[in-house]
């Protein structure tokens, strides 16, 4: 079994929050290839301790033991200040939030003790290549590990990051590495094995609401989460963006990690804009061409392994796959 941290920003159930990071969660628990020993939040698509409530709650329901820690409330320097405005207001200004009306709100259980860099720092360092950190949320947590644990790039296994959009229209930046470039900057250049899931792959992915009943048609705690908590997400992402589902980013992380022959990856130089202006936390990537002079130094952006094509069938089939292992009696 691979041994792997989440580290995330769940909404799971809040009005107007993306699912994906839960649905991740559960995905990595229906999993028997993967041992899911600690989860971390981090503020992002929600609030910091708005996330843990929803992790500790559904590791809570499910009756395990695994640690959620509580992590940074805010990025290493960008102001939190108008990403929260723009993330809390979208379901209001949109009109939907309706749709959660019937949906059951976490329970507000405390957090287990610590703080969430030094958990995943501890956890790796202790286990030396043996642990892959799933990092599905701003890397804020992940950046302050590795700055008190400076041999956590050598010491884990591989990164896998939700992060970062390189050649969609619609998008300047990712949420993920733009409420914290710094922290992004840092994990990129920080020497560990990386593999990056950029927005061009994950909105390559797709569940409908004809998937969702199919795939948690088993009668089992952790499957009535997926259900009851992705309906509402997914009528709000059609209404939103006209899709005919919605995208699921980080359960594509977790699938990549269970076959990697969900989604093709290149590698490329990779880094990330960090001065002030409408740029500031996009991110690049380049390739450097054979025998052909650019200019650009040949070092130029961290080398990273790029995600670029998934096969949205077969993601459904694992999700399905391992959702139907589960004892309905349990």
């Amino acid at each position: 079994m691979k041994r792997i941290i989440i580290d995330c920003d769940p909404g799971n159930g809040i009005a107007g929050a993306n699912t994906d990071d839960g649905l991740a969660i559960a995905l990595a628990l229906a999993s028997p290839a993967l041992s899911l020993e600690l989860i971390t939040t981090v503020a992002g698509n929600t609030p910091c301790e708005l996330g843990t409530r929803v992790a500790k709650d559904l590791v809570t329901r499910l009756g395990l033991a695994i640690p959620v820690v509580q992590g940074a409330q805010q990025a290493l320097e960008e102001d939190p200040a108008p990403w929260r405005d723009a993330l809390d207001n979208r379901v209001i200004e949109s009109g939907l939030s309706t749709l959660w009306q019937d949906v059951r709100q976490p329970a507000d259980l405390p957090a287990d003790a610590g703080e969430a860099a030094d958990a995943i720092g501890k956890l790796i360092c202790d286990n030396p290549g043996e642990i892959t950190l799933v990092a599905i949320g701003p890397l804020t947590n992940v950046a302050l590990a590795m700055q008190r644990y400076p041999g956590m790039a050598e010491a884990v296994a591989e990164i896998v990051i939700m992060g970062g959009v390189f050649a969609l229209d619609d998008y300047i930046k990712d949420t993920n590495f733009g409420l914290d470039p710094e922290a992004a900057h840092q994990v990129l250049h920080s020497g560990a094995t990386l593999t990056l899931v950029p927005m061009d792959v994950t909105t390559q992915t797709l569940l409908t609401q004809q998937d969702l009943t199919r795939l948690t048609a088993v009668d089992h705690p952790l499957t009535q989460f997926v259900r009851e908590t992705l309906r509402p997400w997914i009528d709000y992402s059609m209404q939103t963006r006209q899709l005919a589902g919605c995208w699921i980013h980080d359960a594509l992380v977790i699938a990549w990690l269970m076959n990697q022959r969900v989604a093709s990856g290149i590698d490329y130089r990779v880094d990330i804009e960090l001065r002030a202006g409408p740029t500031r936390g996009k991110s690049w990537r380049y390739r450097q061409p054979l025998r052909v002079t650019t200019g650009i130094p040949e070092n130029c952006g961290a080398l990273v392994h790029v995600l670029h094509r998934v096969d949205n069938a077969r993601l459904l089939a694992i999700i399905g796959q391992a959702f139907s292992r589960l004892n309905p009696e349990s």
